[in-house]
């Protein structure tokens, strides 16, 4: 039992009237419960006319199936009382705002019989759903990996930090429910014991009752089932890549505005998420800052999730323009060329309020759209400075020029306010965020629409394609070509010194430094999403090419090391020559084995493929007697199922091996060569000449020596049948 806890208020012995066949009531009984700690309320109503007996609780159909029978009265009485005694044991409700949570004392109490036993596991496994075990499952688990051997008892505090090496925080809105009622069982625990709500420890049914309403998501953080499923080790690598652009001093502030040229050069901040919500920050990630250009894509979106982009590419172009972002020009067709430069962003802030709230004021479309960008933040912050707003208005020469050059070529829709439009434009790229908020935004593009966090649908899939293929191809003002080369990911960029990148269906990604370039765009956040990408595969045609110096952060540890070798011993298994000539040809190393030291040798010849046996030793140089986990060779494992030519071949190319052992020790082919190309014989020209050929170790019995692929990490292929090998 818990002390301090209070119990419901309407949890007291009641008494069982009982009834005759006649209807005259009979003293009544008292039901003990099985603890004096706790009790168990049984309700049973007054018999009706028929003298059956209705129950609150539970329903005892069989019992009261005897009645039919004239089983009725006290008897009936007490087999029912009886029957829920065993069923139900002592309990203790809290009633929160939204839920209850039951908590089952078994630390006193008589112990429960055989009968109570059977009557727990018939409740627990045949009347609750499949899904409702395996959660109970889940959060069993859970509590075993973090519970404590000498208390049996579990640190919230010590839970909360393996959760947030999974990238969930404790702010995530979708454990608000976790976090609540541990607030509420430290509020119910009177807190006697010292800590705070995020550091008490629980015992099992506690943490269980406590971690129900998420345990989905916590199930799937820990099951590493989340798009970045090793992501501790991503964090690792983000903050290396972090500090090495921190060191960049070069660029300079932005100085048209008096607000944006006190901004500290040194600030430099990066924020991930993901599209699984994974959350990881480091630097001034909480410094706030405005929007400037990148709130360019989210009125675009808006635009289009409104109008349909038929209407609104009526009136703006797709194209980048080739010229500075607020020069004085047009397309072909009297149009801004793209949404991304200073002219299109004007037209859209035009459609906004000609088109989208045509019956809004300017103080209600204002509202209106920043209700959009907090949504698409997940509830993060967005403010507004009027010190920048102000600003904007008194140096925007330049950008009224260009409202009224777009005026006289007619590209605004009737009705159109200039001064209304102007004031509107300044207003969205004067709101204020910070990289928190940024990166929410930009993992909802990444993620089609969906907020990760409120797991809210906020645009259509179409839009959300439209509006990366603009900032794609015209996201960072002139360098916008050069960008899409060397980084090939979708991202938009701010004279406040921020760099909004999407990764589409990975994450989300905002770095935020005031130095620029004399292209406008961030310094520091150039350096990093080149960086980013040198690192990892998330170009967007980096899966066209075979690069093994890359790392692709959305497998699996041992899921892209062991993948080559599964393809190369299922190819030897089945015989399939072909896909044996392509795997040399690509430069794998076919010496590779299995955790249980079998190689490809091994496999064609249990199965009895002459010809992958042949292709493997003459033409791949393949050593003839690497020894498994057992000491088999691959001559044992054709004598093991019967393959005679296999074990016939096998001998007499031991026999010949005698004769010049380095040779045979010296020539496995590990690097592409030609398919009639011949190696040299001694190793130290192999060493000289570049080629890299490593004599394989032979493992013992029961100790198998890992295996090193062409990156130089061990690899550990899956596992093969060992009572059939090759299956």
């Amino acid at each position: 039992m818990f002390k301090g806890v209070p119990t419901l208020a309407n949890l007291n012995l009641r008494l069982l009237s009982s009834h005759t066949a006649k209807g005259r009531a009979c003293p009544g009984r008292v039901v003990q419960c099985r603890s004096k700690a706790t009790a168990t309320s049984l309700d049973l109503n007054e018999a009706n006319g028929n003298g059956q007996i209705d129950v609150d609780v539970y329903s005892e159909q069989d019992l009261l199936k005897r009645d039919k029978f004239r089983h009725r009265g006290l008897d009936v009485q007490q087999k029912i009382a009886s029957e829920r005694k065993l069923r139900t044991p002592p309990l203790l409700n809290l009633v929160f705002a939204n839920r209850k949570l039951s908590f089952y004392d078994t630390s006193t109490g008589q112990k429960p019989c055989e009968e109570n036993a059977k009557l727990n596991q018939r409740r627990n496994y045949s009347i609750r759903p499949h899904r409702e075990q395996e959660q109970r499952n889940a959060e069993d688990v859970l509590f075993d990996m973090f519970a404590s051997e000498e208390t049996g008892l579990i640190s919230m505090g010590k839970f909360l930090a393996g959760l947030k090496t999974t990238g969930i925080r404790r702010n995530d809105p979708r454990v608000r429910e976790l976090m609540d009622n541990l607030k509420k069982v430290h509020k119910l625990n009177n807190y006697e014991t010292g800590s705070s709500a995020e550091t008490q420890h629980l015992n099992r049914e506690t943490f269980k009752a406590v971690v129900s309403p998420n345990i989905v998501l916590i199930a799937k953080a820990f099951r590493q089932q989340f798009v970045i499923p090793d992501f501790a080790s991503f964090v690792k690598d983000i903050e290396e890549i972090y500090h090495r652009c921190k060191s960049n001093t070069l660029g300079k502030l932005a100085d048209y505005i008096p607000q944006l040229a006190r901004y500290s050069p040194n600030f430099w901040g990066v924020s991930i998420c993901t599209v699984d919500g994974q959350r990881f920050s480091i630097g001034d990630v909480e410094e706030p800052f405005t929007l400037q250009s990148c709130s360019k894509p989210l009125t675009y979106a808006i635009a289009l999730e409104k109008l349909g982009p038929k209407l609104v590419h009526s009136f703006v172009g797709q194209e980048p323009s080739g010229r500075i972002f607020n020069e004085l020009v047009l397309d072909q067709n009297k149009k801004p060329h793209n949404p991304m430069i200073n002219a299109g962003a004007i037209l859209t802030c035009s459609l906004m309020s000609a088109l989208v709230k045509p019956d809004m004021t300017s103080a209600e479309i204002f509202d209106y759209t920043m209700s959009w960008f907090k949504r698409l933040s997940g509830g993060e912050y967005i403010g507004f400075n009027n010190a920048v707003f102000l600003s904007e208005r008194e140096a925007a020469d330049r950008n009224y020029a260009l409202g009224f050059y777009m005026r006289e070529n007619k590209c605004f829709p009737k009705r159109t306010n200039l001064k209304e439009v102007m004031d509107y434009y300044f207003q969205c790229c004067s709101m204020e965020t910070n990289c928190e908020a940024m990166s929410v935004i930009a993992a909802s593009l990444a993620n089609g629409g969906i907020c990760p966090t409120t797991e809210e649908k906020i645009f259509r899939p179409e839009v959300i394609r439209d509006v990366l293929s603009i900032m794609h191809s015209c996201g960072t003002y002139d360098y916008s070509g050069q960008f899409a080369f060397k980084v090939g990911l979708p991202a938009k960029s701010g004279v406040s010194g921020g760099m909004m990148l999407v990764i589409p269906n990975v994450m989300g990604i905002f770095a935020w430094s005031p130095p620029l370039d004399q292209l406008g765009n961030t310094v520091r956040g150039l350096q990093f999403c080149e960086e980013l990408v040198n690192t990892f595969n998330f170009h967007r045609y980096d899966n066209l090419k075979h690069l093994s110096n890359k790392k692709d952060p959305r497998k699996h540890r041992y899921e892209t090391k062991g993948l080559s070798i599964v393809n190369l011993l299922f190819s030897a298994a089945s015989g399939d020559v072909t896909a044996l000539r392509r795997h040399r040809l690509s430069g794998m190393d076919i010496t590779l084995a299995d955790y249980d030291g079998r190689t490809a040798l091994h496999l064609a010849a249990s199965e009895g493929h002459l010809e992958c046996v042949k292709f493997l030793l003459e033409q791949c140089h393949v050593p003839h007697n690497p020894k498994d986990r057992w000491g088999n060779l691959p001559v044992d494992e054709a004598e093991n199922f019967n393959h005679s030519d296999v074990v016939e071949y096998l001998k007499k190319w031991a026999e010949n091996a005698k004769d010049a052992p380095q040779q045979c020790m010296s020539d496995a082919v590990t690097t592409k060569t030609e398919a009639d190309e011949e190696l040299p014989c001694n190793p130290d020209d192999v060493v000289a000449s570049g080629i890299s050929s490593p004599i394989p170790t032979v493992s013992e019995p029961r100790s198998p020596s890992p295996v090193s692929s062409e990156d130089g990490s061990t690899v550990s292929g899956t596992s093969v049948d060992k009572t059939k090998p090759g299956l």
